[in-house]
């Protein structure tokens, strides 16, 4: 190998990984407040905290007062299977599906509730043709992509007077875009992607459509215990006011107050809005001053804020792994390989918790990592 200067500045918190993500700026594991640990979630103390926490989330959203909003087991992806597992089978499904969590609500939907739904895919780095899409059935579809780094652009194509529900995992997406919450009747997020709080959480949240499903829409098959949400014919409403249907983490809760304090202190979702927006905007500029990097993601109106996805010249999975290790051992980038199920490439989250000046950093360390294995 050639020798190839190595910059001199690294970022100073060369955290990318699209999840669990950075930190917020400030984060310290002493700055967390403890009075609710070794406490009952069930005391007065544990249910002031975690209806706090809901609070914060419905401000930070600016989520109406229309929806509920709910603290589950089993991060996002148990948020989503939560929704699935009680309100599906009413009426026929339509998957989406243009990249690998997309693909798991398929597998979902057909191999284990064996729903037999219409599926309408894209490859990697595309979106499918959303007017293809029947509304009177229930649409299951990823909001922003984590693995692809494609998103849907707006709400514009779930019309407004629809049958089916709409079923929105928005886990990359809640705190970076606005979301237009009369279009979404259920939507699911954990706090390890914008907020980088801690995993093993997830937030559900149903819009009065999904509450009236779950009210006269009774399953097929069993339900565990965790998946409840519903009792005596009626919404347990209790879920929704920080009453958690299993014991959660206190710690992970306080972490995610600190989160949202944070988020609160920078204006809340146009703040956080705007921190990714440039750390989006830097990246660009990275990948447009570089022939050897490109998007995944060709269409700026469907391309992730957050979860950047980015295809290197030549590259294949071998490659990939170096280059990502190489930035991990000199402490300049840490977690930047893309998902495994992804075509081979790069993937660096530019939300909020991340700052811009640790993006614009970066790209003398790409040069860095290309040249050092092309030489």
């Amino acid at each position: 190998m050639s020798e190839v200067t190595t910059p001199q500045v690294r970022p100073t918190r060369p955290y990318f990984s699209s999840g669990p993500c950075a930190k917020p700026p400030g984060w310290d594991a002493s700055k967390i407040a403890t009075e609710s640990l070794g406490r009952s979630h069930r005391a007065k103390i544990g249910k002031t905290r975690l209806q706090y926490c809901i609070d914060l989330m419905r401000e930070m959203l600016q989520l109406p007062d229309t929806h509920r909003i709910g603290i589950v087991p089993g991060s996002d992806t148990g948020a989503f299977e939560m929704a699935m597992w009680t309100m599906l089978g009413a009426r026929p499904v339509t998957t989406l599906a243009w990249e690998s969590f997309g693909e798991g609500w398929v597998t979902d939907a057909a191999k284990q509730l064996k729903l037999d739904p219409t599926v309408i895919r894209a490859d990697y780095g595309q979106l499918p043709d959303l007017t293809q899409v029947d509304w009177s059935n229930d649409v299951l579809f990823t909001w922003n992509g984590t693995t692809s780094g494609v998103r849907v652009p707006n709400g514009d194509w779930i019309p407004a007077d629809r049958e089916g529900l709409s079923f929105a995992d928005s886990t990359s997406a809640v705190f970076a875009y606005d979301l237009p919450w009369d279009k979404i009747d259920v939507a699911t997020f954990s706090w390890q992607k914008v907020l980088g709080g801690e995993g093993g959480h997830g937030v559900l949240i149903l819009g009065p459509r999904a509450v009236e499903r779950l009210e006269n829409h009774t399953p097929a098959w069993p339900l565990p215990k965790v998946f409840r949400l519903v009792s005596k014919g009626a919404l347990a409403e209790g879920v929704f006011k920080g009453e958690t249907i299993n014991t959660p983490s206190m710690l992970a809760v306080e972490d995610a107050i600190f989160a949202l304090e944070w988020a609160k202190s920078l204006g809340g979702l146009d703040g956080l809005k705007a921190r990714s927006d440039a750390n989006a905007a830097a990246l660009d500029k990275i990948v447009a001053d570089r022939d050897w990097l490109s998007h995944l993601a060709a269409d700026p109106a469907s391309r992730s804020k957050t979860s950047v996805c980015l295809s290197v010249a030549g590259a294949d999975e071998a490659f990939i792994k170096k280059f990502a290790g190489l930035l991990e051992a000199e402490g300049a980038a840490y977690d930047i390989a893309g998902y495994r199920d992804a075509p081979p490439g790069l993937r660096i989250w530019c939300g909020a918790t991340v700052d811009t000046a640790d993006i614009e950093a970066l790209g003398p360390w790409l040069d860095w990592a290309y040249a050092s294995l092309s030489a």
